[in-house]
């Protein structure tokens, strides 16, 4: 905790990158689960909640490339910023979709602000290096995974209550005011946000979308470490967007909680990702690159029982318990794969790396809701549950046979990266 502190007292960027991602997260949840409260309680249908999350995830598929190619050859404050105040704008809209009949109207929106957010959270995690120094970038990081985590917990909580006792149009006035503080933080900022490049000046100038998003495509297959990480990434996904639609309808249909079941649920998830990041933060420096390789597919195995057990639970608080144990297995793998990341993607690249895995991470999870959302109204949700635990577990076994077949090499730092050395900040650990 005190590389934590000591980050926020003396780095006054990250300081005010932090304090708008506490505040549009937390805001984000309000929306979220106000949201699948709506849809639910408008429909009754868990292929409606389905419908959300595809209405939510097409958009970030499709704008994940442009959000790449931009974040790599313009200023990447002013694209999150112009995102904030964009998703601000829709967030307010929400208001209007609360009657039954505009329901349709959830799906317009819900595509609208997920659209935009490639913007702002691939360019988060892309300007991290510009904003912490070499002995700050790891624990920077994490804290940046590990308080998404916690607003997801917080803002669970906090969104399912506030629906239940304040309705939605509280929760989705919240949601705008959230991102308003959001870009005033980011305008805050100070420094160069433009990515370093090798090309000559006059190149730089030439937009070339389309080539500059092959180019980022082969940078990923050049390097196995991180080409293996996207596949793990996918592999996760084909069970994780199963879960998100199944949080809803745990809560709504199985332990039949309403809108605070739901929140409870996201919330103890969340609960469980900050307790896996701070896990991870612990025991990262402690590991050489094959014991890494070793742990991940340990975590990506015991996340996708421990769903498996939280599925079939019939107790609300053992099924809270497997599910907070599932959650911080992912969180946990994803501060280690993020850290690695960080330290081998060259600067010029980050924008489209970042933005291609959550590409090709959303566009899985949209076919699993889909499925889930398909199966939802004709098989038990325990069952379906299991299914997405089980797939997300498949991953372990791909990572574990490139492992075994020496796919996996640990590759050369590129120029501009995290030194080994400097993954401690003041000799204290970090994850």
């Amino acid at each position: 905790m005190a590389g934590f502190t000591r980050l926020l007292r003396h780095n006054p960027n990250y300081r005010n990158l932090w304090m708008g991602q506490v505040v549009s997260e937390v805001g984000d949840h309000f929306n979220t689960i106000a949201v699948f409260s709506l849809v639910l309680q408008n429909t009754n249908s868990g292929f409606a909640v389905s419908g959300v999350m595809l209405a939510r995830a097409i958009p970030m598929l499709l704008a994940g490339p442009l959000a790449g190619v931009s974040l790599d050859r313009f200023d990447r404050r002013k694209l999150m910023l112009w995102s904030d105040l964009f998703r601000a704008a829709v967030a307010i809209l929400f208001m209007l979709a609360i009657p039954a009949s505009r329901t349709w109207l959830v799906y317009l929106l819900s595509a609208l602000l997920m659209g935009a957010s490639p913007f702002f959270t691939s360019g988060r995690t892309a300007i991290l290096p510009a904003i912490a120094s070499k002995e700050e970038l790891h624990t920077a990081n994490t804290m940046t995974q590990t308080t998404q985590w916690t607003t997801t917990a917080i803002g669970s909580f906090l969104g399912g209550a506030s629906a239940a006792a304040y309705g939605y149009e509280t929760a989705f006035f919240l949601n705008a005011l959230s991102f308003l503080f959001s870009a005033w933080s980011v305008g805050l900022l100070k420094g160069e946000f433009t990515a370093r490049r090798e090309e000559s000046l006059n190149e730089t100038k030439v937009m070339k979308p389309w080539h500059d998003y092959v180019e980022g495509l082969r940078y990923i297959a050049s390097i196995p470490l991180v080409f293996g990480l996207m596949m793990v990434g996918v592999g996760w996904a084909s069970g994780g967007g199963a879960a998100q639609v199944l949080f809803s309808l745990f809560g709504e249909r199985v332990f039949q909680r309403g809108p605070a079941g739901i929140g409870e649920l996201w919330g103890v998830a969340g609960l469980g990702l900050v307790f896996g990041g701070f896990f991870a933060h612990r025991l990262m420096p402690r590991l050489d690159f094959a014991a890494y390789k070793r742990t991940i597919a340990i975590a990506y195995l015991f996340h996708g029982g421990c769903y498996i057990v939280f599925s079939l639970m019939t107790s609300y608080g053992w099924a809270l318990f497997f599910l907070a144990m599932s959650r911080a297995a992912v969180a946990f793998s994803s501060v280690m794969n993020m850290t690695l990341l960080l330290r081998h993607v060259s600067d010029e690249y980050r924008g489209r790396v970042f933005a291609t895995l959550e590409t090709l991470v959303w566009g899985v999870m949209m076919l699993s809701m889909t499925g889930a959302g398909l199966a939802s109204d004709r098989v038990d949700t325990r069952w379906i549950g299991v299914a997405s635990g089980a797939l997300s577990s498949c991953t372990a076994f791909y990572w574990m046979w490139a492992n075994a077949t020496q796919r996996l090499p640990e590759p050369a730092l590129p120029p501009h990266a995290v030194e080994v050395e400097d993954l401690e900040v003041h000799g204290e650990p970090t994850a």
